[in-house]
């Protein structure tokens, strides 16, 4: 079979089980089994693919028409120009998330400790101690499972990109804020927690409901349990001036709203949407005088 005629077979199979952009898919699997850029394949594509790469790549797509998602079977996502390694202890990163680094970047380019909460695959922790100026980041998450994926990409991806990181980067397992060492406050604090209500997890695609942590989705029966409880406890942590960060649902700025103005500490609080103009970033600053 030719690499034509491979990447053509793989495009039908995913289609007739009703993957989403099969044909990209398709492509995306044949990449990385065979290595070939798509220049490759152009010059290559009536070649016959060997058949140790052939028999991979057909078992990567019976796989993939299981609605199991690519990035596990390549064990890999691109966050904010890195490289990332999941599996299913994580979430996959997703690039809304981005527009939350990006706001936090552009907010607080510089700080001497901050905080991310549910960290998941790292890839919010990390990129923030390879983008910003940042002394000690820290990150947290209840699932030990979660955290080695977490100390996997913080090992590969500081030797990489910023070796001295590496001490100043502190891993640590617990529910929410109950790791954190004492007497350790925060210049901020960033979290995409589970947001997810219970209901509508059950209605999600089949490639997030069925392979993807429960735990790190489930928001509890309106979603909102984990802000809730974040912007609670986040007053012990965070410095004068500091400010605390969400990714948050497409419908729920105004309920995040409401959730700040509980606490008479937190001032300047803001929604911002993403590039879909859809909610996606919820923020305050704690104990400031509100800017006009």
């Amino acid at each position: 079979m030719t690499a034509k005629e491979l990447v053509t077979w793989g495009t039908k199979q995913l289609e007739q089980r009703g993957i989403l952009d099969a044909a990209l898919d398709a492509w995306y699997l044949f990449e990385f089994v065979t290595g070939l850029t798509r220049m490759d394949y152009m010059l290559s594509m009536d070649e016959v693919v060997e058949e140790e790469q052939r028999n991979q790549y057909e078992n990567l797509i019976h796989k993939r028409s299981e609605h199991i998602p690519l990035q596990h079977l390549t064990k890999t996502q691109a966050f904010m120009g890195y490289e990332f390694y999941v599996n299913e202890h994580v979430l996959i990163p997703r690039q809304d998330t981005e527009t939350v680094l990006e706001e936090v970047l552009d907010k607080v380019k510089c700080a001497n400790t901050i905080l991310d909460l549910c960290t998941g695959s790292g890839c919010i922790g990390i990129s923030l101690a390879l983008l910003g100026q940042y002394e000690d980041v820290y990150v947290s998450d209840l699932s030990k499972e979660a955290l080695l994926v977490t100390k996997k990409n913080a090992d590969t991806l500081f030797e990489k990109e910023k070796p001295k990181m590496k001490e100043h980067f502190h891993i640590l397992q617990g529910n929410l804020f109950e790791s954190v060492p004492e007497g350790i406050t925060f210049d901020f604090i960033v979290s995409n927690p589970p947001y997810i209500p219970t209901a509508v997890c059950e209605t999600l695609m089949e490639e997030v409901r069925d392979h993807e942590p429960r735990m790190a989705l489930d928001g509890e029966e309106d979603g909102l349990s984990f802000y809730r409880k974040i912007v609670k406890e986040a007053r012990n942590y965070l410095k004068k001036g500091g400010w605390l960060f969400f990714e948050i649902g497409h419908d729920q700025g105004e309920a995040l709203l409401d959730i700040f103005a509980t606490y008479e500490e937190y001032t300047n609080a803001t929604i911002k949407k993403d590039l879909a103009g859809l909610d996606r970033i919820a923020f305050a600053q704690y104990n400031q005088e509100e800017i006009e």
